[in-house]
């Protein structure tokens, strides 16, 4: 397999280009430490962005939520559809508003997505969503009934037209603006975990495991 995707029409960043990332490796990082993705689709002429739980497996994402769901139905028909995926890493205050600016690192993602029917993938799914949010967490909870499963629609998107753009670095003034009595810098962004709250009809004899307490990202 290519070390990096294959740059297409509508994959191509054209807007600070130099900001471009078709690595594979690169793009599979970003997605994999994304808990939401937005899936944009068009429906009867109206466009939607819903957000949503993901997971890569693979050289795929799958996506999954209420089998009512319009964006799942649409999907599953073979609707085109286009995945974001963004991480904020800092905000960037330069000495004039233009040129504030954010550290990010983003992927878009396109195809067509097709529905999962197939039992061990669908449950194969919904094992790589409960990993990806608390690894080990799959094998203590209860695992998903016939009756779950079948409320549940999974549809997977192939990684083929994918592109990344990352911004990184610090402030990016005018030269005439560097000598402003105006502080400039980074203010970094990250996601933290706050201490757990234990749900009021957990046994209280039951410990809190090591994932829950000392989550990380």
């Amino acid at each position: 397999m290519p070390d990096s995707f294959a740059v297409s029409d509508r994959t191509r960043v054209v807007r600070e280009a130099n900001r471009a990332v078709y690595d594979r490796e690169a793009i599979y990082k970003i997605l994999d430490e994304g808990f939401v993705c937005h899936v944009g689709f068009s429906a009867e002429g109206q466009p939607f962005v819903i957000p949503t739980m993901f997971a890569r497996v693979g050289d795929a994402i799958y996506f999954h939520g209420s089998a009512a769901s319009r964006m799942l139905r649409g999907a599953a028909n073979g609707l085109p559809v286009c995945i974001t995926v963004t991480l904020m890493d800092g905000l960037v205050l330069a000495r004039s508003v233009f040129n504030h600016s954010m550290n990010y690192r983003s992927v878009v993602a396109l195809g067509t997505a097709t529905l999962i029917s197939e039992p061990a993938e669908k449950l194969a799914a919904l094992r790589a969503f409960t990993e990806k949010l608390i690894p080990g967490r799959w094998e203590v909870a209860r695992q998903p009934n016939e009756q779950e499963l079948k409320a549940t629609s999974i549809l997977k998107l192939p990684l083929r037209e994918v592109s990344a753009k990352v911004r990184t670095g610090g402030v990016e003034d005018d030269a005439a603006d560097y000598a402003l009595s105006v502080w400039a810098g980074i203010i970094p962004l990250r996601l933290v975990a706050d201490a757990t709250i234990r749900d009021e009809r957990c046994d209280a004899a039951i410990p809190t495991p090591a994932y829950a307490s000392n989550f990380r990202r």
